[in-house]
């Protein structure tokens, strides 16, 4: 299966968009939101903008395996 470009992008950044973390875990962009809003990740707001943490992303989706 083909990886698409945004997230072959996504996975060089340090910070992931949420729309990457949706396009990612195939699932709409509100549950991506909703993941960041039960403070899963850790994030930084820039204005209105929120970036994730690709490591503690990364971190969260590995436990979610075992």
């Amino acid at each position: 299966m083909e990886r698409s470009t945004q997230e072959k992008t996504a996975t060089a950044k340090r910070t992931y968009r949420v729309e990457d973390i949706a396009a990612i875990l195939d699932i709409g962009k509100s549950s991506a939101y909703e993941l960041v809003k039960q403070g899963y990740f850790t994030t930084v707001k820039i204005g209105s903008a929120i970036r994730i943490s690709k490591k503690s992303f990364d971190t969260w989706l590995d436990s979610q395996g075992s």
